[in-house]
């Protein structure tokens, strides 16, 4: 199988980094359609004030990424003449215009306003149902031709994005670790590169440098080298990382967990930090990894008891369901390199319970 590793063309990140957006649009055309979370309009006015070399085209968008809101987005778009999409905000929106600028076979530039996960820099759209079901993930042609991300911006948000960003991005070492172990693809057709490992190894180690720092940096908004460093983990490196070396069992346990209706409260990266700490359940891990990595979750307040995500760990009937849904046939949960069944997966979990139980995590 070959090696391959896909990349965002360009990345830029920093404090006041909108300042630049004006000539950064500028290497791709002289319009821009600009698909814009109506949360953060407020951002708009000033940026439409600065757009000298391009002209900005905009449109509220509240649906989540869906077939019938990407056909009226690239609608939208295909009558405005832009010649590239621009997407400002978080997740869905994101996902709309990635998917539109694909159909329509423009450059694609994503500015998100939070970094609650490490989507930005992919190549992957979420699709879901008009019921807000995911019903599938869509990779588009290429990965963004540009990134930007304002820190002054993403610091200003609710913490809590953050933080489960850094829980989304605590899983890339690990999952992209048993990827290569198990000599497993990758999310782009091949297997991990030494640059895609290498990757999300930094991101690991970043955030066991600068988290915590960086976690109370975002709550008082400033922003610090601390911050800027884990912001890039979260949003760059495990970008790079989850994508080139590949996704196994954290993620898996997350899609199980997304089952159980309490859980829809709460955010990607929160799930997905429970599924990391039960995959270090899954095989013999020395004691000193899993309290570095439950330490750390406890630290910044991500859940490390599945009681934080509002399960009862006695609930059978719940850990059964979770375990099924992540072992299914053809799931990532395949990727470790060793066979997983559904009875280890509740035994994972229910032994993650009690460490973070017995060690007051």
């Amino acid at each position: 199988m070959l090696r391959t590793s896909v990349f965002p063309s360009r990345y830029v990140q920093g404090a006041g980094a909108l300042l630049a957006l004006d000539d950064e649009l500028a290497r791709f055309g002289s319009s821009a359609a600009c698909l814009v979370d109506a949360n953060v309009k407020a951002i708009l006015e000033p940026l439409f004030a600065r757009a000298h070399h391009v002209k900005l085209h905009a449109r509220n968008v509240h649906a989540a990424c869906t077939e019938r809101s990407i056909a009226e987005a690239a609608a939208w778009i295909r009558g405005t003449g832009a010649q590239m999409v621009m997407s400002l905000g978080g997740g869905k929106v994101v996902d709309t215009g990635r998917a539109a600028a694909d159909d329509l076979r423009l450059p694609f530039v994503c500015v998100p306003t939070i970094a609650a996960s490490d989507a930005p820099c992919s190549a992957l759209s979420v699709i879901y149902d008009e019921e807000g079901r995911v019903i599938r993930d869509r990779f588009v042609r290429r990965n963004p031709d540009l990134v930007l991300v304002d820190s002054q911006i993403v610091v200003s948000a609710p913490v809590r994005f953050f933080i489960a960003g850094i829980g989304d991005a605590l899983s890339t070492w690990y999952e992209a670790r048993a990827c290569q172990r198990a000599q497993a693809s990758n999310l782009c057709g091949g297997r991990a590169t030494a640059f895609a490992m290498e990757a999300a190894k930094l991101c690991r180690d970043t955030l066991f440098a600068h988290a915590v720092q960086a976690v109370d940096d975002c709550r008082a908004n400033i922003v610090t080298p601390d911050f800027d460093a884990a912001l890039e983990a979260t949003v760059l490196l495990s970008g790079i990382g989850f994508e080139s070396g590949g996704v196994a069992a954290a993620h898996a346990i997350h899609h199980g967990l997304a089952e159980l209706p309490q859980t829809h409260a709460f955010l990607h990266g929160e799930k997905v930090a429970i599924g990391v700490l039960a995959s270090l359940f899954l095989s013999t891990v020395p004691d000193s990894e899993r309290r570095e990595v439950f330490q750390l979750c406890s630290d910044i307040d991500l859940p490390t008891r599945l009681a934080d995500l509002d399960i009862d760990v006695d609930d059978a009937e719940a850990l059964a369901l979770v375990a099924e849904r992540a072992c299914r046939s053809g799931e990532i949960i395949h990727n470790e390199p060793y066979p997983v069944t559904p009875a280890m997966v509740v035994a994972a979990l229910t032994a993650m319970n009690r460490y973070a139980l017995r060690n007051n995590f």
